[in-house]
């Protein structure tokens, strides 16, 4: 029988596993995934994708792209990412706040860690962990997620 203090943990923290084993296999696939889902991205320089999971459930997902009714070209002639691109967790979090869902306690599957610009958006949407596979050039978006409090996890080979 739980008591009230392991189930509010529980609940807090649903989106994780008590079995470190479990959690690390269940982190694997949905990493696999967002890898998976980047391959959706019509950007060139970088194809990034990210899963949203909360009480085990994939509640939002998101590839790096231009907005809804743009052109898919991500890049200009010059080879430059445009400007209006959105990031993979922008647009996984985005589909979460145009649903029913609520991404508080969720955790945020990255093919790539999050840009600072993005971290703050992570932050506010109540996120409570992130697993990714790749840093990021710039880490202040994972400097910041970490002094928030958020659980980091970064996995680069998803074979094991």
């Amino acid at each position: 029988m739980l008591n009230r203090a392991t189930f509010a943990t529980m609940q807090e923290n649903s989106t994780t596993y008590s079995d470190p084993k479990k959690q690390d296999r269940y982190d694997r696939a949905y990493l696999r995934l967002a890898k998976e889902w980047a391959k959706l991205s019509y950007c060139k320089r970088k194809q990034v994708g990210a899963i949203i999971v909360k009480d085990s459930t994939i509640i939002a997902d998101g590839y790096n792209g231009t907005p809804t009714g743009f052109e898919n070209d991500c890049e200009d002639e010059n080879g430059d990412t445009k400007w209006y691109v959105l990031h993979a967790e922008a647009n996984a979090i985005l589909k979460v706040a145009r649903s029913s869902n609520k991404a508080n306690g969720a955790t945020l599957y990255l093919t790539n860690s999050p840009c600072k610009d993005c971290s703050k958006l992570v932050l506010q949407a109540g996120i409570k962990r992130l697993v990714f596979i790749d840093k990021y050039k710039d880490t202040s978006g994972i400097d910041f997620l970490a002094k928030a409090g958020l659980e980091i996890k970064q996995i680069d080979d998803l074979n094991e």
